[in-house]
Formats: C-alpha cells, sequence, structure tokens
C-alpha cells in the first residue's frame, strides 16, 4: 500500500465480505508520509462519510479488505472531508476501532497526486476536480445501437375438414310401355284364325307393361389432397432507440487552441 495512486477509487470489503464503499480519499501519516487513513462515502447515496484505517488491511489488485464489518464502518466518528486529522480525532477513531493510537501524529487529506510532494494536496495539470482523481484526459464515449433479430411464435394454421350438403338435381330420359291397341280387317289371309274360336265367346287377353324409373345412388370418389407447409417472406422492420453520447466543451477565459492527435 505505498502508492497512493493504486488506493483513490480501490473497493473496500469488510469481515462479512460486503462490499463497504470505494476510497474517496487517502490521509498520509506526517511523519513516514505513508497512508494510514482511507476515508469511504457509505450511507444512503453517500451521504455520509466514513474514516478507515489502514494498519490492519491488506490490498489485492483494486481491493482493499479491512477487518472491519460495513456496519461498524457506517457508525465511525465523523470527520469533515477535506480537513487533516487532529492527534484527538485519530485517538478516537483509533478508540472506536479497537486499536492502540499513535502519539503524535496526523493524518492529513490528500488526493490523487501527480506533481508535488504527496500529503500536500497538490494535483497536476487537467486534475479531476469532481471527485478522486484519474489522470490528466478526460474520455468521451457514446452509445451505439446494435440491431439483432429473434425468431418468436407468431401464429398457428391448421387444416380442419367438415362436411356440408346441397342438393343436386339430375334429368336423365327413361322409358316406359303403353298398350297399342292394333286392328286389322279380316282377310283371306287371317280368315282362318278368326274363325277357330267358337261362334261366340267372351276371352281376356292380358299384356305386361314396363317402365324405366330414375333411382339416385351415391358414391365417395377423391377430389384433391391438400397439405400445409411454410414458405419464408421478407420484410423491412424499423428498429428505435434512444442512444447517449458525452460532449466535451471547453469553458476557458482566454484563446486556447486545440491539438488533436493522429
Amino acid at each position: 500500500m505505498n502508492s497512493v495512486e493504486e488506493l483513490y477509487g480501490a473497493t473496500v470489503t469488510g469481515t462479512d465480505g460486503d462490499k463497504i464503499g470505494k476510497v474517496d480519499e487517502v490521509y498520509l501519516d506526517n511523519a513516514t508520509n505513508q497512508p494510514e487513513w482511507v476515508s469511504v462515502k457509505t450511507g444512503l447515496f453517500g451521504s455520509n462519510v466514513s474514516l478507515i484505517p489502514l494498519s490492519q488491511a491488506t490490498m489485492s489488485g483494486d481491493t482493499v479488505t479491512v477487518p472491519f464489518a460495513k456496519a461498524m464502518v457506517k457508525d465511525a466518528p465523523h470527520h469533515d472531508p477535506g480537513h487533516e486529522l487532529s492527534e484527538q480525532d485519530e485517538n478516537d477513531l483509533y478508540a472506536y476501532y479497537g486499536m492502540s493510537g499513535t502519539t503524535g501524529t496526523t493524518g492529513t487529506a490528500t488526493d490523487t497526486t501527480t506533481t508535488g510532494t504527496a500529503g500536500t494536496g497538490v494535483r497536476g495539470e487537467g486534475h479531476d476536480t469532481s471527485g478522486p482523481n484519474t489522470d490528466d484526459a478526460m474520455t468521451r464515449s457514446k452509445e451505439e445501437l446494435h440491431v439483432a433479430k429473434e425468431s418468436r411464435e407468431a401464429g398457428r394454421a391448421r387444416l380442419r375438414k367438415y362436411i356440408t350438403s346441397e342438393n343436386v338435381t339430375r334429368t336423365v330420359p327413361v322409358e316406359r310401355e303403353e298398350v297399342v291397341v292394333e286392328r286389322e280387317p279380316i282377310t283371306e289371309a287371317n280368315r282362318g284364325a278368326a274363325m277357330s274360336g267358337g261362334d261366340l265367346t267372351e276371352e281376356e287377353h292380358e299384356v305386361t307393361l314396363h317402365e324405366e324409373r330414375a333411382v339416385a345412388a351415391k358414391e365417395t370418389v377423391p377430389v384433391e389432397r391438400v397439405r400445409m407447409g411454410t414458405k419464408t417472406v421478407q420484410e423491412d422492420q424499423t428498429v428505435s432507440a434512444e442512444v447517449r453520447e458525452e460532449h466535451i466543451d471547453l469553458d476557458a477565459g482566454q484563446e486556447t487552441t486545440t491539438k488533436r492527435d493522429r
């Protein structure tokens, strides 16, 4: 933890594994010029600032682990950010955390130092005034819209077969027999047949008459085969979304020259 730069913005976690917050300020020991305390914003929307001692802390990557629970850190004695720690302030904090204080040392609030001596609060050109210092350049970013496609069920189609009825009329020619009476005069050719019976007799002759009648008969015959399939059609759809872009304006009281790297 000899590097003040590494501490700024580092994540602080407690013994319970919960994230306590991020390092906002680093306080140096005036005698050794080494980091002794860090301040972390806690509470709702970071409304509270708590100080944590580093004497028993460990650092791995960008994470600082301290042997205190998050609730304990949140309830630590309040200290106004940006002011040096007095000897009494340190003793009160050490007593709260159950540690023995160091006599005659006072912590000095410091920000990330690009030039000057650590602990003096001197920042380099282009430093970050809105919070923990990053570097001497500001990154401008923008959102880009990426459109993808997803497949989803749009509906279902089915074939349904049902029966309807209708009256069908057909006209067909039919034949029937009718009685035709033929009369022929008596001639020498048929006289013998005419005189073969008695002189006066009673007789009956009968003939069977026939006729055709239209009869309806139904037969089921196949008409066509119907099946379902799918085809793909293409169309254009428009997707709209709001994208944001950062802009950087220069607020200077004198004429400046802008230089761009190529």
